[in-house]
């Protein structure tokens, strides 16, 4: 297991931006692909962005259609932690965000993910 921590979430306006903090420890983290999912009220858990290292400072990412071009998901190892930059955000993103851990394959399924974090409130008011 990997224990996870999120931080950075919050109230912005719409077209305002946030950035949010996955902290992960353990010897073994950097080799975890990491995701962020996101959750609204009375909807599903949904996938946001996910990140797999292959090789030094190479990284394969990948971002749902809704998020392509306003997010980015990227990995300080020398923090251990994986952040997701969210810029131009809109009433629609308001979710609890979570970063998951999986020792592979990269995937958008949320079952695909055994380790989870608590969860950061985002809240992007009109």
């Amino acid at each position: 297991q990997v224990p996870l921590v999120e931080s950075g979430g919050g109230l912005v306006q719409a077209g305002g931006s946030l950035k949010l903090s996955c902290a992960g420890s353990g010897r073994t983290f950097s080799t975890y692909i990491m995701g962020w999912f996101r959750q609204a009220p009375g909807k599903e858990r949904e996938f946001v962005a996910a990140i797999r290292r292959l090789g030094i400072n190479i990284y394969y990412t990948d971002y749902a259609d809704s998020v392509k071009g306003r997010f980015t998901i990227s990995r300080d190892t020398a923090n251990n932690t994986v952040n997701l930059l969210m810029n131009s955000l809109k009433p629609e993103d308001t979710a609890v965000y979570y970063c998951a851990a999986t020792q592979g394959p990269l995937s958008r399924a949320p079952d695909r993910y055994p380790d989870w974090g608590q969860g950061t409130q985002v809240t992007v008011s009109s």
